[in-house]
Protein backbone atom coordinates (compact mmCIF):
# COMPACT_ATOMS: atom_id res chain seq x y z
CA UNK A 1 0.00 0.00 0.00
CA UNK A 2 1.18 3.49 -0.78
CA UNK A 3 1.05 6.52 1.54
CA UNK A 4 -1.82 8.00 -0.46
CA UNK A 5 -3.91 4.88 0.10
CA UNK A 6 -3.23 4.95 3.86
CA UNK A 7 -4.10 8.64 4.04
CA UNK A 8 -7.23 8.04 2.06
CA UNK A 9 -8.37 5.54 4.70
CA UNK A 10 -8.29 8.10 7.50
CA UNK A 11 -4.69 8.00 8.75
CA UNK A 12 -2.93 11.35 9.29
CA UNK A 13 0.20 12.41 7.49
CA UNK A 14 3.26 13.55 9.44
CA UNK A 15 2.60 17.10 8.30
CA UNK A 16 -0.94 17.15 9.75
CA UNK A 17 0.33 15.70 13.03
CA UNK A 18 2.97 18.41 13.24
CA UNK A 19 0.33 21.14 12.67
CA UNK A 20 -1.89 19.62 15.37
CA UNK A 21 0.99 19.61 17.88
CA UNK A 22 1.88 23.21 17.03
CA UNK A 23 -1.76 24.24 17.41
CA UNK A 24 -2.01 22.43 20.75
CA UNK A 25 1.20 24.10 21.99
CA UNK A 26 -0.09 27.55 20.95
CA UNK A 27 -3.43 26.94 22.67
CA UNK A 28 -1.70 25.76 25.84
CA UNK A 29 0.63 28.79 25.80
CA UNK A 30 -2.32 31.17 25.42
CA UNK A 31 -4.14 29.51 28.33
CA UNK A 32 -1.06 29.78 30.59
CA UNK A 33 -0.56 33.44 29.60
CA UNK A 34 -4.22 34.21 30.37
CA UNK A 35 -3.99 32.56 33.80
CA UNK A 36 -0.76 34.41 34.67
CA UNK A 37 -2.24 37.75 33.56
CA UNK A 38 -5.40 37.17 35.57
CA UNK A 39 -3.40 36.19 38.66
CA UNK A 40 -1.13 39.21 38.44
CA UNK A 41 -3.95 41.69 37.83
CA UNK A 42 -5.81 40.37 40.90
CA UNK A 43 -2.76 41.14 43.07
CA UNK A 44 -1.96 44.60 41.67
CA UNK A 45 -2.63 47.44 44.08
CA UNK A 46 -2.94 50.81 42.36
CA UNK A 47 -1.98 54.16 43.89
CA UNK A 48 -4.45 57.06 44.12
CA UNK A 49 -4.14 60.54 45.56
CA UNK A 50 -6.76 62.06 47.89
CA UNK A 51 -7.94 64.22 44.97
CA UNK A 52 -8.52 61.13 42.82
CA UNK A 53 -10.44 59.49 45.68
CA UNK A 54 -12.55 62.66 46.08
CA UNK A 55 -13.28 62.60 42.33
CA UNK A 56 -14.46 58.95 42.59
CA UNK A 57 -11.63 57.69 40.39
CA UNK A 58 -10.47 55.16 43.00
CA UNK A 59 -12.27 51.79 43.13
CA UNK A 60 -15.00 51.30 45.71
CA UNK A 61 -14.82 47.51 45.86
CA UNK A 62 -11.06 46.82 45.65
CA UNK A 63 -8.02 47.50 47.76
CA UNK A 64 -5.72 50.33 46.65
CA UNK A 65 -2.98 52.55 48.02
CA UNK A 66 -3.45 56.19 48.94
CA UNK A 67 -0.69 58.60 49.76
CA UNK A 68 -0.19 62.13 50.90
CA UNK A 69 0.53 63.97 54.12
CA UNK A 70 -1.09 63.22 57.46
CA UNK A 71 -3.40 66.21 57.95
CA UNK A 72 -2.43 68.49 60.84
CA UNK A 73 -4.62 68.11 63.97
CA UNK A 74 -6.48 65.15 62.47
CA UNK A 75 -5.05 62.22 64.43
CA UNK A 76 -7.52 60.83 66.97
CA UNK A 77 -7.28 57.64 68.98
CA UNK A 78 -10.31 55.49 69.72
CA UNK A 79 -10.95 54.36 73.31
CA UNK A 80 -9.65 50.86 72.47
CA UNK A 81 -6.17 52.38 72.12
CA UNK A 82 -5.41 50.57 68.86
CA UNK A 83 -7.69 52.29 66.36
CA UNK A 84 -6.44 55.58 64.97
CA UNK A 85 -8.43 57.99 62.80
CA UNK A 86 -6.58 60.53 60.65
CA UNK A 87 -6.82 62.52 57.45
CA UNK A 88 -4.65 62.04 54.38
CA UNK A 89 -4.28 65.15 52.26
CA UNK A 90 -2.59 66.22 49.05
CA UNK A 91 -3.22 69.89 50.02
CA UNK A 92 -6.32 69.99 47.83
CA UNK A 93 -8.54 67.23 49.25
CA UNK A 94 -8.63 65.21 52.47
CA UNK A 95 -9.60 61.55 52.80
CA UNK A 96 -10.55 60.31 56.26
CA UNK A 97 -8.77 57.10 57.22
CA UNK A 98 -8.92 54.55 60.02
CA UNK A 99 -6.28 52.04 61.03
CA UNK A 100 -6.31 49.42 63.76
CA UNK A 101 -2.89 48.31 64.85
CA UNK A 102 0.49 49.66 65.76
CA UNK A 103 1.59 52.57 63.59
CA UNK A 104 5.17 53.02 62.39
CA UNK A 105 7.35 55.13 64.71
CA UNK A 106 7.72 57.82 62.04
CA UNK A 107 3.95 58.30 61.63
CA UNK A 108 3.11 61.90 62.58
CA UNK A 109 0.92 64.85 61.58
CA UNK A 110 2.36 66.82 58.69
CA UNK A 111 4.51 63.88 57.56
CA UNK A 112 4.23 61.70 54.46
CA UNK A 113 2.20 58.50 54.56
CA UNK A 114 1.15 55.73 52.19
CA UNK A 115 -1.72 53.49 53.30
CA UNK A 116 -3.19 50.38 51.73
CA UNK A 117 -6.81 49.36 52.19
CA UNK A 118 -10.36 49.93 50.94
CA UNK A 119 -13.05 52.57 51.17
CA UNK A 120 -16.00 51.60 53.33
CA UNK A 121 -19.64 52.48 52.61
CA UNK A 122 -19.22 55.81 54.45
CA UNK A 123 -16.22 56.82 52.32
CA UNK A 124 -13.70 56.28 55.13
CA UNK A 125 -10.49 54.62 54.00
CA UNK A 126 -10.07 51.46 56.12
CA UNK A 127 -6.31 50.95 56.07
CA UNK A 128 -4.86 47.48 56.50
CA UNK A 129 -1.29 48.72 56.22
CA UNK A 130 0.31 52.10 56.93
CA UNK A 131 3.79 53.12 55.81
CA UNK A 132 5.49 56.30 56.98
CA UNK A 133 8.40 57.99 55.27
CA UNK A 134 11.84 57.02 56.53
CA UNK A 135 13.51 60.44 56.96
CA UNK A 136 12.68 64.13 56.78
CA UNK A 137 13.82 64.53 53.17
CA UNK A 138 12.06 61.56 51.60
CA UNK A 139 8.59 61.52 50.09
CA UNK A 140 7.43 58.50 48.10
CA UNK A 141 7.54 59.32 44.35
CA UNK A 142 3.80 58.67 43.95
CA UNK A 143 3.03 60.98 46.87
CA UNK A 144 5.30 63.74 45.57
CA UNK A 145 3.74 63.52 42.11
CA UNK A 146 0.18 63.56 43.50
CA UNK A 147 0.91 66.53 45.75
CA UNK A 148 2.57 68.43 42.91
CA UNK A 149 -0.45 67.79 40.68
CA UNK A 150 -2.86 68.93 43.43
CA UNK A 151 -0.79 72.07 44.00
CA UNK A 152 -0.88 72.91 40.28
CA UNK A 153 -4.68 72.39 40.23
CA UNK A 154 -5.07 74.70 43.23
CA UNK A 155 -2.96 77.39 41.56
CA UNK A 156 -5.00 77.10 38.36
CA UNK A 157 -8.25 77.50 40.34
CA UNK A 158 -7.00 80.66 42.03
CA UNK A 159 -5.96 82.14 38.67
CA UNK A 160 -9.42 81.62 37.15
Amino acid sequence: MTEQQVNGNGAMSARKKRFLWIGFALLLSAAVAALVTKGLSANVTYFYSPSEVAQNIAPKDRAFRIGGMVEEHSVQRAPDGLTIYFGITDSLHVVRAAYTGILPDLFAEGKGVVAQGKLDEKGVFQATRVLAKHDENYVAPEVAEAMDKAHKEAVMKTLQ
